[in-house]
Order: structure tokens, then sequence, then C-alpha cells
């Protein structure tokens, strides 16, 4: 059974980026190599105790302000999923059981996505026992899905369709020399219509990091297993634009071993920074097309804004943008908001802030967390 929920939705209104997914679905633009593996059986979801309006097609509309995503230590017994609006304040909170620390057999640490994922209109979550929970701005909440429960060699990293249909999974079995990964997609409401899509074991595996519109997986080659440090060792390298019917690859949006993927992606697409002395990259859209080329002074995080018109840096000093906003000193962070905000996250001793990026103007959250993303949540 799934850990109760601590939900809060105060009447104000409003709301590190880790590794990402996919080693290989196939070869080039052909079919990928198919292989059906035996999958959790899925618990069927719960009505959310809280009602929130649904569409004609039983889905909940999208949001109609963008909010931003923190979630807390995954140290703790549990952590807290926190949505923020524009103007710093928590529009809803919920907490739950933190999934078990997963490792390669106690020899290297594994990469593992965050435990959560944001459709255009909610932001889901899962706990300790593998049970994935919704949580909306106005505080509605409830029990969406369920995949493998995670333990100290397994774990289930997923992303949602932006209209709260399909919900796509990857389960990892971490060893010492790597992990076996398999990839299925099936309905977040009771698990219908399932397909299991690929499967394959080595050093490197995927992540589910999104969707971009409903018939288009994003998918991230990340390394299995860490050891060490340095840039880009242990987040995405690569994204693969795959068919989630048939996990055939449509689209390979940078390159492990070239323009390596340098931050998370946007509805805009995605930065990438070249290798071996990342001094330039590309922004790139999401048919794999150079929108324009950018200089770097080193490796830095590169988050492209969410309509794809402005890059934002965060490096040592603080946070910078390309033409368009000064930099921000001291200021570290790590999610546009929409395309005038941002912001940074933070624990007890630095309190997290929402930016505006042209004043410069910051206001206070009263949270603590890593950025998550933002809603909507859709690429």
């Amino acid at each position: 059974m799934g850990t109760a929920l601590s939900v809060s939705a105060p009447r104000c209104a409003a709301l590190v980026a880790l590794a990402a997914v996919l080693a290989a679905c196939g070869g080039g633009n052909g079919a990928a190599n198919q292989t059906h593996s035996p999958v959790a059986s899925t618990t069927p979801a719960h009505q959310s105790p809280t009602a929130q309006p649904t569409t004609t097609s039983g889905q909940p509309p999208p949001v109609t302000m963008p909010y931003g995503v923190l979630y807390s230590s995954q140290a703790a017994g549990t952590y807290t999923v926190s949505i923020i609006g524009i103007d710093g304040k928590v529009a809803a909170s919920a907490d739950v059981s933190t999934p078990p620390i997963t490792s390669c057999a106690s020899s290297a640490a594994a990469v593992v996505a965050p435990p959560l994922s944001m459709s255009n209109s909610r932001v889901y979550f899962m706990d300790a026992q593998g049970v994935v929970h919704f949580l909306g701005p106005s505080g509605d909440t409830g029990r969406a899905a369920s995949v493998p429960a995670p333990s100290a060699s397994q774990r289930a990293m997923f992303a949602v369709s932006p209209d709260d249909s399909r919900i796509a999974v990857v389960v990892d079995n971490f060893t010492a020399s790597g992990a076996s990964t398999r990839l299925y997609v099936e309905d977040v409401n009771g698990g219908g219509n399932h397909l299991d899509l690929f499967s394959e074991s080595g050093s490197s595996s995927l992540w589910p990091i999104g969707w971009h519109g409903t018939n288009n997986l994003v998918l991230a080659v990340t390394p299995s297993c860490t050891q060490g440090g340095g840039p880009f060792c242990c987040g995405p390298q690569e994204l693969h634009v795959v068919d989630p019917a048939t996990a055939t690859r449509r689209f390979t949006i940078g390159s492990k071993g070239g323009c390596v993927v340098a931050g998370p992606p946007s509805a805009g697409g995605v930065v990438c920074e070249n290798r071996p002395d990342f001094t330039s990259g590309s922004v790139l859209n999401w048919t794999a097309g150079t929108v324009r080329t950018l200089a770097f002074n080193g490796p830095a995080s590169s988050y492209l804004s969410p309509e794809g018109s402005m890059v934002m840096f965060v490096d040592n000093t603080g946070t910078g943008f390309t033409l368009g906003a000064g930099a921000i000193s001291g200021f570290f962070a790590c999610t546009w908001i929409d395309g005038t905000h941002v912001m940074s996250g933070g624990d007890s001793q630095h309190q997290p802030r929402v930016a505006e990026i042209t004043t410069q103007a910051m206001v206070p959250v009263p949270a603590q967390g890593d950025c998550a993303g933002r809603l909507p949540g859709g690429l």
C-alpha cells in the first residue's frame, strides 16, 4: 500500500537536474530492438479526494498559469513536493515516503532520475512503495498509478504525457557492471493498453525524460553507474525522440560523444556543449535541427526558456543569460517558470527564490528543495 499524503493548499493561490535517459533504442531511424519482459502489475488509481474539473476526455485541464516545482532532500525518510507561483508563494505541497537509495552492488552510485514528472496540469511523484501520486496547484491530490517498487538495486523512473493519459516507465536493475533496463508504456489510470517496448543491459541506461506532445516520447542516454565527477559525468548526454507505441527512434538530439546535452530540455528544445573543451555549443530543436550556435567559457548548466528564445547559464558565480537580461551574481537558478521568471532551489541555509530576469527583482520562496521543473511540463 502507498504512504498517506500530507497535503497543504494555502489560500494565496498561485506554484539538480539529474541524469537523463536512453541507451540506444534501436539503430539510426530504424525500428528498435523490441524485447517483451514481464512487468509488475499496476494498481488502479484512486479518485482524488479533492475534485478538480476535467475535460470532456476525462483528463484534468492544463494549468492556466505557470508554476515551478521543488522537491526536498532524498536523504530524509519523507520528502516534500511544492508547487511555486511566480510570486514565490506555495500554491500546494504534499509529503510522501522517500524511495530507498539505489546503488550498483554497493560499488558505485546508481544514476537515477528524480522521482517526479510533470504533465500540463499536475505534478506526479513516487513514494517508497512505487505508488505514483499526483498534486495539482489547487491542492487536489490522489493516487495515479503504481510502478515496480524501488529497492537497493532497482529503480523505476517515469514520465507522464502532457494530457495525463499515458505513463512511460523505465525499470533499471543495477549490478556492479551496469544495469539491465526495460521500457514500457501504459495508461495512467488503471495500467491498461500496456506495451513492453525495449530492453537491454550494459553500462548505459535510459530515463523517460518527458513527452513532446502526446505522440513523441523523449528518452535520454545516461551512464548506469558513476564513481567520480567531472563535466557531464552523471547526467543527460543525448536525447532520443521515439514513437511511444513502438520505441522506434525518430530523432537523436545531441551526441554523447560530441555535442553533449548540457541541461534539462524545454518545449523549445535543448542546449548542447561540444566536447572536449566545452567552449561552444548549440540550441537544438525537437527535430534535431540547429537553431543557433553559442559560445561558452567552459562547462555550465544551460537551460533553454520554454519558448526557446533565451538561454540561461549557471556556473559557480551565479546565473547569466543570452541577450535580453543581465547576469544575477550569487543567484543559482535551476528552472525557468515562464519566459521572464526563473527559480533557484535551496535549503535552510540558502532560501529558494524566484527572480524576474529583466529587473532582477527577487522574492523568497517559503519551501526548500531542488528544482524538478515547471508546470506545464510538456516538452
